[in-house]
């Protein structure tokens, strides 16, 4: 600990937070809940500081091979995203558990967005509940409305997917999205005294800002409890929802009331398009950047992720409350098309999260008591390999916006079924109060506790 290289690293570390614009506070001995991290602890100064507001933007199955595979086809191997400009930058460990608690190596969605919704871990498939006993475990959006904070989620995805359910609802199996999806959660149930299915609990939550795909569940009706015989859209309207459908309907929502936005009937459209890649590869290609079944009017999740921000502050402002506003904003479909080993909806998605992760940081420009946070739920397939290597699965070829060509291989499943998770640490960077929580190596689970402690949240 006292040799010279290793304070030459922490000199080189103090001098980058200080080119950074981040206060260096005293350095502490790394804690024994740090896993040993040779990164030292940050004390008292930078860390005590408060954040008022939260954004929390995840990449979902946005792994480091999927930040290399859009930065260098869209800025180039020496051009950087907005996602690579945050101060801070660590990497956590993704693990899910079995119902004994035992480490299950490679995560879902559910388990992992389980993981920094509520700080503890569950099985593959659950929405924040316990691994072994199925309990309901309190959430950090729940957290935060009982503290009077303004409360969002924006997804690509349907708002029924895992990663915005966590937040607020509560299932022992992710697929009980809507009314007429519950055979895998007879005990969540309205007749049998449960919560119902997630897009009932979404509503009945009443999150100040809910947008994203999944129209159809949310078109299903009710078929037990107080909104028996109404759709799930029809009881959001009830609960004093505003419900919106395009671009425009969001542009016209007004704050003071609740807004569900729905743009799909499933997942909303990826944007850019291209070939899969194939055995054998394919003929060097350039991404599309449109796609015809993404309807006129669909807003990007840019424009979602920058009137959410419109109407939380303004919700609070309208309230008279000196409390701000906790959101998550997810690229659902890096990690969709990534299964499917589509690399041009994989990297369109990706540039579309990196254009909202810019929304967010010009935000915190204007109000430095905004926490950012930016990491991915768990890594995926996609590796960039040499243009003369010959991969046993799927590649590609794509000529870059810089004029090079490069070649992405998808071989974690067997050509002709979905590739899958791996198990690999994913990166998390942050900026504002406390954002040195996210340096070293954490876990998924430390995310939780960083933005409970950020917003003071009981």
């Amino acid at each position: 600990m006292g040799s010279r290289p290793y304070r030459r690293r922490l000199a080189w570390g103090a001098a980058a937070l200080l080119a950074a614009g981040v206060a260096v506070p005293a350095v502490a001995a790394a804690s024994e809940a740090g896993g040993g991290s040779d990164v030292p602890a940050l004390s008292a100064g930078h860390g005590a500081k408060k954040a008022k507001n939260v954004i929390l933007l995840i990449g979902d199955g946005m792994g480091d091979s999927e930040i290399t595979l859009a930065r260098d086809y869209t800025v180039g191997a020496a051009g950087r995203l907005n996602m690579d400009k945050f101060p801070l930058t660590g990497a956590y460990t993704t693990y899910s558990v079995d119902k004994d608690g035992k480490p299950d190596y490679v995560t879902d969605s559910a388990a992992s967005g389980t993981g920094w919704a509520t700080g503890r871990k569950t099985v593959n498939g659950r929405i924040s509940k316990t691994p072994g006993t199925d309990k309901a475990m309190p959430t950090i959006l729940e957290l935060a409305q009982k503290n009077g904070l303004a409360t969002g989620s924006v997804t690509t995805a349907e708002l029924t997917d895992a990663t915005p359910a966590v937040l607020a609802a509560h299932a022992t199996d992710r697929s009980c999205a809507g009314p007429a999806d519950m055979k895998a959660c007879p005990n969540d149930t309205v007749a049998k005294g449960g919560p119902g299915s997630i897009a009932e609990q979404s509503v009945n939550h009443k999150v100040d800002v809910l947008l994203g795909g999944g129209k159809a569940r949310f078109d299903q009706k009710v078929t037990e409890g107080r909104f028996a015989g109404r759709t799930v859209t029809q009881q959001a309207e009830q609960l004093g929802y505003q419900v919106v459908t395009d671009d425009k309907g969001l542009k016209n929502a007004k704050p003071g009331k609740p807004v569900l936005g729905l743009f799909a009937d499933g997942n909303v459209p990826v944007e850019w398009t291209g070939k899969a890649a194939a055995r054998g590869g394919t003929e060097p290609q350039r991404c599309v950047t449109s796609n015809p079944e993404r309807k006129a009017g669909t807003p990007s999740l840019e424009n979602q992720t920058r009137k959410a921000l419109q109407l939380l502050e303004a919700k609070q402002k309208g309230a008279g409350s000196k409390k701000g506003f906790f959101l998550q904003v997810e690229g659902a479909s890096i990690d969709k098309r990534d299964h499917a080993a589509d690399p041009c909806g994989q990297i369109g998605e990706t540039a579309a999260l990196d254009r909202a992760v810019k929304v967010a940081r010009d935000y915190a420009a204007q109000h430095p008591d905004t926490l950012v946070v930016t990491t991915a739920d768990h890594a995926h397939t996609s590796q960039i390999v040499p243009l003369e290597a010959t991969p046993p699965g799927l590649s590609s070829t794509l000529v870059t916006d810089e004029g090079g060509k490069l070649k992405v291989n998808y071989s974690t499943n067997t050509p002709g079924k979905a590739q899958e998770h791996t198990g690999t640490q994913v990166r998390i960077a942050a900026q504002g109060p406390q954002a040195e929580n996210v340096l070293g190596l954490t876990d998924q689970t430390q995310l939780f506790t960083t933005i409970r402690k950020a917003l003071s949240l009981r």
